[in-house]
């Protein structure tokens, strides 16, 4: 199931960009830098799975944080359209943003099995939960951008989708680092035994 997420978000990341640069569109190149960076989760949610809780917790720790870098180039893109007074072209963010909610619709269903597991599995989750959502919001842009002709609801909505990173960042974090914590204590009594065990 990550092999089919991880295909389907870079795919989307190389469509979306494309879309979001030709509309102009702050809130399409955002999603699609998160689709990108959703690609690169799986890609390293699929290289440490079967290893220790230690380095799982190692792994979604890493993924929050990029989440969290996210959420910042999100602000700072945000700033730079709104100094240049960017207006989108509403249509095409429709249609790619309905698109892109179909995907992640799709990627959120295979996951949800995973929502209940170890923090690296649980940000797998929280990404896809959070991409619908963003998805949502990039399709009431591109309603408000059409209905408006300004795009501050594009602008808007950028910001919405980074909070949403933010947020879901330090969740991520969060629990990484409770996990870690717990992995390290767990490896105390195991040396000491080993340990005693030796002598």
């Amino acid at each position: 199931m990550l092999w089919i997420v991880l295909a389907i978000n870079a795919g989307m990341f190389l469509a979306e960009i494309a879309a979001g640069m030709l509309a102009g569109s702050a809130a399409l190149q955002a999603d699609a830098l998160d689709f990108l960076a959703d690609a690169a989760n799986y890609a390293i949610s699929l290289t440490v799975l079967g290893m220790t809780l230690r380095w799982r917790a190692g792994a979604a720790w890493v993924k929050g944080a990029s989440m969290g870098l996210f959420g910042l180039w999100v602000m700072g893109t945000v700033v730079w359209h709104a100094v240049n007074g960017s207006v989108p072209h509403a249509p095409t963010m429709g249609v790619v943003g309905t698109l892109a909610l179909i995907m992640n619709v799709i990627c959120l269903v295979l996951l949800t099995a995973f929502r209940d597991g170890d923090a690296n599995m649980r940000s797998v989750w929280i990404c896809s939960r959070n991409d619908v959502a963003a998805n949502l919001a990039v399709l009431l842009a591109a309603l408000g951008v059409f209905g408006t002709g300004t795009g501050w609801p594009d602008f808007m909505v950028a910001v919405l989708m980074a909070g949403l990173a933010l947020h879901g960042a330090a969740q991520i974090m969060r629990d990484a680092t409770r996990e870690w914590r717990s992995a390290s204590t767990m490896i105390v009594p195991v040396l000491r035994a080993a340990k005693q065990g030796t002598q």
